[in-house]
Parts: structure tokens; C-alpha cells; sequence
């Protein structure tokens, strides 16, 4: 019944341009951002070899179910679901999984823009040697008045949105696929060049060390339950994104193996950002543990003092635009098609709606770091409360499911077909982790961030 239907949105040309979209999709913030500091935070190599585990277990097979049902149900995340329930005999309610995953990329993608355009803001910074030779209080006087000033953020998140949204209107083949086609071999060349320069300085063996030496002394519950996490954030899982990107995959394409090689190019990112930015972080004597604020205050304070700091910087923040741009494009993906497919939008002025819908949610996010700071609903801000609703609960919660509908409702002999395995070992092995490990990870991941344990 599959090979029957039809995507009315278009496919990929081929194998290599949904790896890079998908990619492209998972490699963003978290992965230049995110995964350096909590790796410093957590020990170094322990939480690596902890963290590559947890991909295998966790990342993969929820990567694998995610796009089979994307390509077998061939529409948008809420089309797909009612579609292969009625398939599999289950109940309508499954539909809820799609608009769950929509809803949750839609609500990053209005935050999301906003950080995006803080590294937007530090591309001309940098650039223009604003921050050559200037010390800590210089550089935390920066970004606090980035912050601090909601029409120099406003500004910025609007110019990121627009790029995102230039892009998803042209197409899959006209906008995202030739977007990625520029974009990810030219963070992969970004990435490349910072690595060879940390390479030049004294202190790269010491990261290499750091990261690949593990000290399972530092290893703790807490840093298994984040490697858990991360491992499952990393490549934008539960959201919808991934779905409808195999929604586009032609049926030749192996789900298996294509699913294998984004995995590794997203890790090879994340070790490789650990590669670039400690051994700056050692030659300056900073801490690799510096929380969220090692890319926006740490690492600009090496860079104002290093040899070449002012070019290395600008093509470190130019590597994160384009990380925030390829996954920002996925997260509103979901929701444009399905405007398109039920309320007969064309495509512009779909993005149009939903561009403009996000950008004026993600004023909300632009005020809490100044205007609404002082304005918290159970502690959090307007920022914060996004944050937590879409990282800590509709994100595990969609895995979850997908995770449950893949192994326990979608009949054995579609997943088969899908993946084109019989029996196979490698089929056995994915089903078993689907079916008892994946669950029970992805449980335990959502107790520890909601505080539960």
C-alpha cells in the first residue's frame, strides 16, 4: 500500500540529500553549543563513552522508527499517524502523536529564532574586532547588553526568521535541499578549519585527552540521565522534523543504513566542536564546566586575546548561524505541509502565516530577558516555561510514543517492509530496543528532567 502513495510536497532526489537535510535537522545549537559544556561539566571521555551508547541505544532506533513511519504514511505527521493507526487496527487517538510533534517544533522554532539570532548578532562583532583585547567585563558587558536591549534582539530574531523562512517556502527540492546542499558541507569546511587551527595551538592533545580518555570515576547517575538525554535531543527526535523529512525519502533509499550515517555525522560534529573549542578553552586557562555561557561569554573572551581571535571568532559564530539554520528550517516543516495538504495554503503563504505566528510568539522569548524578567509563572520565565514544556515534556513524551506505536502497534510485517529486512539479526536487534530499552530510557530521561528522580 506504501509504494502507492505519494508525497504531494515532492521527494528528495536522492539518498544524499536526505542525509544532509536530516543532518542538517539534528546538528544545530545542541551540538556546538550545548554538548561541549555538559560534556566539561560531566567528566570529559566518561560521558562521551556513556553518551555514544545511548545514541546506539536510544537515538538510532527511535531515528529508524521515526523515518519508517514518515515514508510509510507519506504526508504530514497528523495525516501519518491516522493513517497507519486505521493501518495497524489501532485506535484514531494516535493522530494526537502528530499534532503533538508539530506543535512542539513550532514552539522551538519561536525560541529557537530567538538564539539564532544571538549568533547572527556576534557574526559583525566579532568580525569587526569589537572585542580584540578586551577583558571578562568587557565581553559580560556585551552580551548582557545584547540582552538587555528587546529591539536589538527583536531585529535579530527577525532577520533569522525571515532565512528560515525563505528557505521551507521554495520547496524540497527548490528550498531545503538546496539549501542543505550549500549549508551543511559548508558548516562540515567551518567545523574542519577551527579543528586545524585548535590543532595549532599547545593545548590539543590535553583536549583530545579530555574527550576520548575516560575516567569512569567521574561517571554518575546524574551524568548517565543527561548523556540519556542529549542522546535523544541531538538529533531532533519526537518533533515531527524527521518524519516529515522521510515523509520526501524515496522507497530505494535503505532507512537502516541512511539512519546509521546521520547518527555518526552528528556525533562527528558534536566531538568535533569539543575538538575546536577546549583546546581554547585550555590555552586560556577557562573551564571546560562553563555552563550555557561558554559560547557566548567564555569562548569571545579567548577569542579577544588569541592570535587570529578575530577571524577564528567570526567563522565560529558563521558555523553556528548555519547549525541553527538547517534545524530551524525542519521545525516548521511539519506545520507548512499540513496547511498546505488541509487548508489548500500554497506554500508562501503558508510560511507566511506560521513565519509570522512564530516570530510574534518569540516576542514573548525576546521580553523575558528584559522587559517580562520579573514576570514568572511557577518560577520560570516566558522563555523558561517554553523551554520546559517542549525539552521536558512534549519532546520525551513523542519519543515515547513513537517508540511504542513503532514496536508495539505497527504490525511486524510493515516494519519489515519498510525497512526491507526479513528476520534478520539486525531487525531483531532494532525491534528489542524499540520494544524494551528505548521505552524504558526515554521514561527514566523524562523522571530525571521533570525532577521526579
Amino acid at each position: 500500500m506504501s509504494e502507492s502513495r505519494q508525497s504531494i510536497h515532492g521527494e528528495w532526489s536522492g539518498r544524499l540529500a536526505f542525509i544532509l537535510a536530516a543532518t542538517g535537522s539534528a546538528v544545530g545549537l545542541g551540538n556546538i553549543w550545548k554538548f561541549p559544556y555538559i560534556t566539561g561539566e560531566n567528566g570529559g571521555g566518561a560521558f562521551v563513552l556513556v553518551y555514544l551508547l545511548c545514541v546506539a541505544a536510544i537515538g538510532i532506533p527511535i531515528m529508524v522508527a521515526e523515518i519508517m513511519l514518515g515514508r510509510r504514511g507519506r504526508s504530514t505527521p497528523v495525516n501519518t499517524m491516522t493513517r497507519l493507526a486505521a493501518e495497524a487496527g489501532g485506535s484514531s487517538a494516535w493522530k494526537w502523536l502528530g499534532w503533538m510533534g508539530m506543535l512542539a517544533g513550532f514552539l522551538i522554532l519561536s525560541f529557537y529564532s530567538v538564539i539564532g539570532g544571538w549568533a547572527l548578532a556576534y557574526v559583525p562583532a566579532l568580525g569587526s574586532g569589537a572585542f580584540a583585547g578586551q577583558d571578562a567585563a568587557f565581553v559580560g558587558d556585551q552580551f548582557a547588553s545584547l540582552l538587555g536591549s528587546p529591539l536589538t534582539l527583536l531585529a535579530w530574531h527577525t532577520l533569522f526568521m525571515v532565512l528560515t523562512m525563505a528557505v521551507v517556502a521554495r520547496g524540497v527540492r527548490g528550498g531545503l535541499e538546496k539549501a542543505v546542499y550549500v549549508l551543511m558541507p559548508g558548516l562540515f569546511v567551518l567545523m574542519l578549519i577551527l579543528v586545524g587551527y585548535a590543532m595549532s595551538m599547545g593545548h590539543f592533545a590535553r583536549a583530545v585527552e579530555f574527550l576520548f580518555t575516560p575516567d569512569f570515576s567521574k561517571i554518575t547517575g546524574t551524568g548517565i540521565l543527561i548523556a540519556m538525554g542529549h542522546s535523544f535531543f541531538t538529533l531532533s527526535l519526537g518533533m515531527g522534523a524527521i518524519m516529515i523529512y522521510g515523509s520526501y525519502l524515496p522507497k530505494r533509499v535503505s532507512i537502516a543504513r541512511t539512519t546509521f550515517i546521520i547518527a555518526i555525522a552528528d556525533t562527528t560534529v558534536a566531538l568535533l566542536a569539543g575538538l575546536a573549542i577546549f583546546p581554547i578553552v585550555f590555552s586560556n586557562g577557562l573551564e571546560p564546566g562553563a555552563g550555557p555561557g561558554l559560547v557566548f561569554e567564555t569562548l569571545p573572551l579567548a577569542f579577544a586575546h588569541m592570535p587570529g581571535g578575530t577571524i577564528v571568532g567570526t567563522l565560529f559564530f558563521v558555523l553556528l548561524v548555519f547549525a541553527a539554520w538547517t534545524s530551524s528550517i525542519s521545525l516548521i516543516e511539519p506545520a507548512v505541509t499540513w496547511l498546505v495538504e488541509k487548508r489548500g495554503m500554497t506554500r508562501i503563504k503558508a510560511c507566511l502565516f506560521l513565519g509570522m505566528s512564530a516570530w510574534l510568539l518569540g516576542v514573548g522569548t525576546v521580553l523575558s530577558f528584559n522587559e517580562w524578567s520579573e514576570i514568572k509563572l511557577f518560577g520560570k520565565t516566558f522563555f523558561d516555561s517554553l523551554d520546559f514544556l517542549t525539552t521536558n515534556i512534549l519532546l520525551p513524551l513523542g519519543g515515547l510514543l513513537i517508540a511504542i506505536f513503532a514496536g508495539w502497534v505497527l504490525p511486524r510485517q510493515i516494519c519489515r517492509d519498510e525497512l526491507e529486512m526479513k528476520e534478520q539479526l539486525g531487525f531483531r536487534i532494532w525491534l528489542f530496543l524499540i520494544r524494551y530499552v528505548t521505552p524504558v530510557a526515554i521514561f527514566c530521561v523524562f523522571l530525571n528532567v521533570v525532577g521526579l528522580i
